[in-house]
């Protein structure tokens, strides 16, 4: 049996929201280092972390955020691509919470890309770094989430 996520209150949104640009600002060097003219995903994150502080909420103006992150996604390959849709997941997080943890599915598929030879490791210490950064009352869900949605090889084993 699958455990349902939980329905998240207005404060655990905010607090996925600024787990969710922690995440997506670790791997944004890889977008910059590919793509440093391009400031959207780094823009999108600024959104989020706008909205987390103050929870002022514009759909205009997320929806543009993760759209423009999502586009300059587009642009870029490998752990840039991934790094850029990180950043567009956590601005979204505002409208719909569990866009936190594509958040942290996009930035462990980054440091994936980012280093083929020693992905598995790579992987293991995000994770468990994304797992140790997330509050410990939505850890819960995380784990949850990372056993019915991250792909085996995304696991932590």
């Amino acid at each position: 049996m699958v455990k349902a996520m939980k329905k998240f209150s207005k404060q655990d949104q905010r607090l996925l929201a600024t787990w969710a640009a922690d995440c997506a600002l670790r791997v944004l060097p890889f977008f910059e280092e590919a793509r440093p003219k391009d400031g959207r995903p780094r823009k999108a994150i600024d959104a989020c972390r706008a909205w987390a502080r103050t929870g002022a909420f514009s759909m205009v103006v997320i929806r543009k955020a993760s759209l423009d992150a999502h586009a300059a996604a587009r642009g870029a390959k490998g752990a840039a691509r991934f790094a850029a849709r990180a950043a567009g997941q956590a601005v979204a997080t505002a409208h719909v919470p569990l866009h936190a943890f594509g958040t942290a599915y996009y930035a462990l598929k980054a440091v994936a890309a980012a280093d083929p030879a020693r992905a598995k490791a790579k992987i293991a210490r995000e994770l468990d770094w994304q797992t140790r950064r997330i509050p410990k009352s939505l850890r819960p869900s995380w784990r949850v989430f990372q056993s019915t949605r991250l792909p085996k090889s995304l696991r932590q084993v």
